[in-house]
């Protein structure tokens, strides 16, 4: 046949499509080119929601944070204690700092669980003394009562800080500062008594005896009486408050000092 003959021209035509198509099947991919997207894609959502979980987790430990109150001075030892805080509530309390040595690790193996125990219950320093372990208790108090203010301020200036990038919001007022004022010391027959208050405003959001008699029978009578007058001034606001039974000289030099110490604050 000869080679320009249509019928052979057909054969070899024929015969290049068969071979293309036999190609094209053998050059298809074994997968289904959706199918590989849809999984390429799977993986990055997967990596998101384990991100957004990784975030969260960190959001929540971010929330909690530990306050070092003030070490105080007590006749036996320093106290100093320590809070763990999670949304302004008191979730640890450790003292961290005790007096020790002969009958005062006894005492404050004694009292210091308990002072925890009752800081966490009540979230303040208003809590009672341990008996027979006085004067750590009162130290126990007064460095509760710094790690408290010590959380109120920081408490405060984050939450000044997330409140400023409100857009159109109007200006907020600045939060009255903390102030400490002390008032004149007053002699008493049985020793001077002085008292330092912290305000806000005119507001008493602490009081504190930092001079009261003491030695002999004076020691007992400052113990029962000055947590007494200091709660009150707290809740007075004033000097009006009333003396304490059996501690009438201290009570009455505690009055004169708290006024002395309102008229410096112009309260």
């Amino acid at each position: 046949m000869k080679k320009n003959h249509p019928i052979r021209r057909f054969m070899l035509a024929s015969a290049a499509t068969v071979s293309g198509i036999v190609l094209l099947l053998a050059l298809k991919p074994a997968s289904d080119p959706a199918a590989a997207s849809a999984q390429a894609g799977a993986a990055p959502q997967q990596t998101g929601a384990a991100q957004g979980a990784a975030q969260g987790g960190a959001a929540e430990q971010a929330g909690a944070g530990s306050v070092l109150g003030d070490v105080v001075r007590t006749e036996y030892g320093p106290v100093q204690v320590r809070l763990t805080m999670s949304g302004g509530k008191i979730t640890k309390a450790d003292a961290v700092q005790a007096p020790s040595g002969g009958t005062s690790t006894q005492k404050t193996e004694l009292a210091v669980p308990k002072l925890n125990q009752e800081a966490v219950a009540a979230g303040s320093a208003q809590i009672d003394s341990v008996s027979g372990a006085t004067y750590t208790s009162e130290g126990y108090k007064k460095s509760l009562q710094s790690a408290l203010d010590k959380a109120k301020t920081a408490g405060g200036a984050s939450g000044t800080s997330g409140s400023s990038g409100s857009a159109g919001a109007s200006p907020a007022a600045p939060a009255a500062q903390a102030r400490v004022v002390t008032g004149a010391a007053t002699n008493t027959q049985y020793g001077p008594v002085q008292v330092r208050l912290t305000l806000e405003g005119k507001k008493i959001t602490k009081a504190e005896a930092v001079q009261a008699p003491s030695g002999g029978t004076s020691t007992q009578k400052t113990e029962l009486a000055v947590p007494k007058l200091n709660q009150e001034a707290v809740a007075a606001g004033n000097a009006q408050i009333d003396s304490v039974s059996g501690a009438t000289y201290t009570s009455e030099g505690y009055k004169k000092s708290l006024q002395s110490a309102l008229d410096k604050a112009g309260v």
